[in-house]
């Protein structure tokens, strides 16, 4: 039996919110003359969205096309900040990310466009962690047939997935995979599932769930 684990990013490994809006703010200052202000909470109110919807939340008011022009640009500006100036991990992630990896293959699954997870990945050098990713940038598909994509392309007998919103449990419900909410994240969970209150509780909750 090959068991693997899934991540989720925003909410989940780190919370990139307020470096993201620095750097949307500035894009629509140059390029949409700052018909509006991205803040901080803004960001944290579509995490776990596709980039599409989240131009029609932020941008709609342009119309559709010029919306999704600058979401690209916004997208394009928001992985070179990310390169340079990361985000905020969680506590003790990277500690507990070696203890998972010597056991189990990790993954990353995200809604977010080409070259985010790369990005993070790129300026924590966390690239020894996880074996395989994908994204709606990629794939253009959703993320619950993105997690799919990934178990099957990696031979998963068993995996799971962890988020931190109800969108990633109705992803890991679509993908036929075990959840697991990672509480301390951007949004509750409608159902009873396992949980973690931070990140370091995470191996053992893992090990239950595969029933080890």
């Amino acid at each position: 039996m090959k068991n693997g684990i899934i991540f989720d990013m925003d909410g989940t490994l780190w919370d990139s919110a307020e470096n993201v809006a620095i750097s949307w703010e500035e894009e629509v200052k140059k390029g949409a003359g700052g018909f509006r202000r991205v803040t901080t909470e803004d960001v944290q109110n579509v995490m776990g969205r596709t980039m599409v919807e989240i131009s029609e939340i932020l941008f709609g008011e342009l119309g559709q096309e010029k919306a999704l022009a600058l979401m690209e640009r916004c997208c394009d500006a928001e992985n070179e900040y990310l390169r340079k100036h990361g985000g905020i991990l969680y506590p003790n992630l990277e500690k507990t990310l070696q203890i998972l990896a010597e056991k189990y293959p990790l993954y990353i699954v995200s809604n977010c466009q080409k070259g985010y997870i790369e990005a993070f990945l790129e300026y924590y050098k966390f690239d020894k962690y996880f074996l395989d990713i994908e994204c709606f940038g990629n794939t253009r598909m959703c993320k619950g047939d993105n997690i799919a994509l990934v178990a099957k392309r990696n031979h998963l007998d068993k995996a799971i997935y962890v988020g931190d919103i109800q969108a990633d449990y109705e992803a890991s419900v679509r993908a036929g995979v075990d959840f697991i909410h990672a509480s301390y994240g951007f949004g509750k969970i409608d159902h009873e599932v396992p949980y973690i209150r931070e990140f370091a509780e995470l191996p053992g909750v893992v090990s239950k769930v595969f029933g080890e």
